[in-house]
């Protein structure tokens, strides 16, 4: 199995890449107080932080703001996962506790201001990839029990012909959804070489540490881009 960025994505996107955590064996059917600590502190900076300020002019905001205008998303209907996050708790309000693996996602998206997904590799039809989308691809909303077909040309996540995130890093389908029964997880970071690449690495290798020391996991680590695009998972 990979994760494969198609080269067109690099061409509308020059600069994008993506850190990666692959965890296997990660239990997730039990509260890890440790997760829910670390969830809480940053929740909790990141009130005080964004306390007044215009999420969608942030710095950490800007480039995926920018990165959806220039792929024909309006960022202001459908944002960055990481732009929604901030300003949910920016007015005040919380993020929902769902389980370790995507409350530990969500600990490191605010801790280091980058869009983080959470993926069950159980559910995927061969490779990875971001790619854009074509007439054969479906996508299952959260929730939902009926599938729709993407716009064409929409830049997604997907594996075989099931789309895992509509509009990039807009939103994730029921498909391929962490459960208490999701053991070995692919955590994607999306980034940019020249404005938060610290910020992308930081996240992956905190992360990766995180799931070895604490949920005692093994883990695999990458960076894809314009010159590395394909990662053996």
């Amino acid at each position: 199995m990979r994760f494969v960025v198609e080269e067109a994505v690099f061409q509308q996107l020059p600069g994008v890449c993506f850190g990666v955590v692959v965890a296997r064996g990660v239990d997730n059917s039990r509260p890890l107080p440790a997760v829910e600590q670390l969830l809480a502190e940053q929740v909790t900076r990141v009130r005080e932080q964004f306390a007044g300020v215009n999420v969608k002019e942030h710095p950490a905001c800007l480039p995926y703001r920018q990165a959806m205008s220039r792929l024909g998303i309006n960022p202001n209907k459908f944002p960055a996962s990481i732009e929604a996050l901030l300003s949910r708790l920016a007015k005040g309000g919380d993020c929902p506790r769902i389980s370790p693996v995507v409350d530990l996602a969500n600990a490191f998206c605010l801790k280091h201001l980058v869009p983080m997904g959470a993926h069950d590799m159980d559910r995927f039809t061969g490779d990875i990839m971001v790619r854009f989308s074509r007439p054969e691809d479906t996508f299952l909303p959260f929730g939902q029990s009926e599938a729709e077909q993407p716009g064409p040309g929409e830049l997604v996540y997907a594996s075989g012909s099931t789309i895992k995130t509509r509009r990039w890093i807009w939103r994730q389908s029921e498909d391929g959804k962490i459960t208490a029964a999701s053991r070995d997880i692919f955590f994607p970071i999306d980034g940019f070489h020249d404005s938060n690449l610290d910020a992308v690495t930081a996240a992956r290798d905190e992360l990766a540490a995180f799931l070895s020391s604490v949920l005692n996991c093994p883990v695999k680590t990458g960076l894809v881009d314009a010159a590395n695009p394909v990662l053996e998972l």
